[in-house]
């Protein structure tokens, strides 16, 4: 999660906390899953070299600065994962998400993603612009934003029922709703 300050101008100060889903004994995680659910994070784990839990996430990750993607690399996924799924999301409010990075289709022997990263799986859609496309935060308004960043291991690859350019967040959430390990 990032936690961003009241003025992006002023204070961008950003705390990291990175959400992994990963298999739990038999059962399977849900796509809507978060730190409170019965979630293994121990051996499937999402890091970046850019950003430390509880650290600061730099300028240049945000619309203020060079607008890059963030390093994220992930380690003990489990063996049966045929691809990976990355997305950046922020819930300004109840009923209320706005996702910022939404790419899948990453090859299983893909576990790292570079600072601005290309080439690698596919992009869908953010709620920024609808454009395939990632898209940095700004923080707008007063008061903290939580920024989530969620890497999820797949048993099988995405099937949608929408034209990949129209691919977001919820299609695929919805698409992985029963391959999420």
């Amino acid at each position: 999660e990032f936690i961003w300050g009241p003025d992006l101008e002023t204070n961008n100060t950003v705390l990291c906390r990175a959400l992994v889903l990963a298999p739990v004994s038999s059962t399977t995680a849900s796509p809507e899953a978060d730190s409170a659910t019965s979630v293994n994070t121990i051996s499937f784990s999402l890091t970046s070299s850019a950003v430390s839990e509880g650290g600061s996430l730099p300028t240049e990750y945000t619309c203020d600065g060079a607008r890059a993607t963030l390093p994220l690399s992930w380690e003990g996924a489990p063996a049966e994962a045929q691809s990976f799924a990355v997305v950046m999301h922020h819930v300004p409010g109840p009923g209320d998400t706005h996702w910022y990075w939404v790419l899948y289709d990453i090859p299983a022997d893909v576990t790292s993603l570079s600072k601005n990263c290309s080439g690698v799986g596919t992009l869908g859609t953010n709620s920024v612009n609808a454009k395939t496309e990632y898209a940095p935060p700004c923080s707008k308004g007063p008061g903290e934003k939580t920024y989530t960043y969620t890497v999820y291991a797949l048993s099988a690859e995405p099937q949608f029922s929408v034209p990949a350019s129209q691919v977001d967040r919820d299609a695929l959430l919805s698409a992985i709703q029963d391959i999420t390990l």
